[in-house]
């Protein structure tokens, strides 16, 4: 049988080892979980006869050279800052290898040595990036193909919770990683193309400028700007674009809640609080008001956001029990971001029965035969249970579905890359379809950023 290896057992998992598991039959598959917890590998494969689970430790080379070396093919799905050790020993043992995380400096440099010895070491290749990486290539190549020149490229995506589960006045809940939510858009100004002129938002004002999104069936959304808009400029070829803006979803309202937390301070994760394991949560939000003999806690944080009590955004705080005199932080020395994410949790968490929805939406604006055009790309994905994501179907799939193809030969390319290539994106676009991940691209009139065309 053929040997796939997936090192992790993660939340982002379940579709990727349901797919492999449901191919394994006609694919003479032999599927190896490895996790440092091996009972979350285990209740991951169930009692299926082509696959097993394995204690495996990233950290030691001898358990981890001995399962990569047995294996066909190697799916990393830890952290993305594991991947490098994997890595290497999949060049070693030449080894073919599959992530769904950025490709770091360590990885791209070793490119060379992959493409040496014929090996594809796709990365990128989950839900963003991934799924937004292959939607918006597949139509850029489809313009540039008839003879269109891309002038406006806009992405954005966003991980929410399903309309039956959004029962909160922030409409979010944590869907993915919470400190990666708490500490958004922190280490640098906010970047992008609008009209060939070089825009920049500074992390304090990121959250005050959001632009509106609406999405057939499901209503309205916002989006912030993404850290860096520019990076995949010249990997899309998209040099001569004159718009290029890349940003994240959240339902509309949340940006502007959000601005709070970020003018006081909340979301600092520069240092450490003294004391902050005996601090209640009114006593942390007290940290960061000025003192007064007389006024409480909520009308100085009102006084210093100029919030008025009947403005629906002091409902929002209200309802994260953000004043509460009894609940208690209970961490040693913790940053404000660390806080925040803990009092957060406790209103943000999923419940059992809650559904997650992932929203992903591209513009294209083109020059063609003298005129301009554009087309308006959405793809909606909403989640099963707690278990069966959407945020691990739409990362997991794709996985998944790359790992067999490059086992099957059908990826041949080699070297460190991502994709954003015919062969890589066409044929798992068109086999996502089969399992509900579908993107509908309508014509809308191009305005651009310059909608009187001055």
């Amino acid at each position: 049988m053929r040997k796939i290896l997936v090192i992790g057992s993660g939340k982002s998992t379940s579709y990727l080892i349901k797919y492999l598991l449901d191919k394994s039959e006609t694919e003479n598959l032999h599927i190896t979980v490895g996790d440092l917890n091996v009972e979350s590998a285990k209740i991951m494969i169930g009692n299926h006869t082509n696959a097993s689970a394995i204690s495996l430790d990233v950290f030691d080379p001898i358990s981890r050279e001995h399962a990569i070396k047995a294996a066909d093919i190697v799916v990393s799905m830890l952290p993305a800052r594991f991947h490098i050790e994997v890595a290497k020993d999949c060049i070693t043992f030449n080894k073919s290898m599959v992530t769904a995380s950025y490709v770091s400096d360590e990885m791209q440099a070793l490119d060379q040595d992959a493409k040496d010895k014929g090996l594809v070491f796709m990365n990128e290749i989950g839900v963003d990036p991934g799924l937004d990486h292959m939607s918006a290539m597949q139509v850029i190549d489809g313009i540039r193909d008839k003879g269109g020149n891309i002038i406006l490229f806009e992405s954005f995506t966003g991980g929410l919770v399903a309309p039956e589960s959004d029962n909160n006045l922030w409409n979010y809940k944590f869907t993915w990683n919470p400190r990666n939510v708490v500490t958004a858009g922190q280490g640098g100004a906010a970047k992008f193309l609008q009209e060939n002129t070089y825009k920049y938002i500074p992390y304090n004002r990121l959250f005050r400028r959001t632009e509106f999104l609406d999405v057939e069936g499901f209503g309205r959304f916002e989006a912030y700007a993404n850290r860096d808009s520019l990076k995949y400029q010249s990997v899309y070829n998209l040099d001569n674009v004159k718009t290029l803006y890349r940003g994240t979803m959240r339902r509309v309202g949340f940006s502007r809640a959000w601005q709070v937390f970020v003018a006081l301070g909340m979301t600092d994760d520069s240092y450490t609080i003294d004391d902050s394991e005996n601090m209640t949560y009114r006593d942390f939000v007290n940290a960061f008001l000025p003192y007064s003999p007389t006024d409480s806690v909520e009308l100085k944080f009102r006084h210093a956001l100029k919030i008025d009590q009947d403005d629906i955004i002091w409902d929002k705080f209200l309802e994260l029990d953000l004043f509460s005199k009894t609940k208690m932080v209970e961490l040693k020395k913790a940053t404000p971001a660390q806080i925040l994410q803990k009092i957060l949790l406790d209103s943000w968490t999923l419940d059992p029965k809650d559904k997650d929805m992932i929203v992903m939406y591209h513009k294209f604006g083109y020059e063609l035969d003298g005129k301009k055009h554009q087309i308006d790309s959405t793809m909606v994905t909403l989640g099963e249970d707690q278990t069966y994501t959407a945020m691990a179907k739409t990362v997991g799939l794709p996985v998944a579905i790359a790992t067999l193809a490059i086992l099957n030969g059908k990826i041949t390319t080699p070297g460190v890359q991502i994709p954003i290539t015919k062969e890589v994106y066409t044929p798992i676009l068109e086999e996502l379809k089969d399992y509900g991940i579908t993107f509908k691209e309508t014509e809308v009139p191009y305005l651009g950023y310059n909608p009187l065309n001055i």
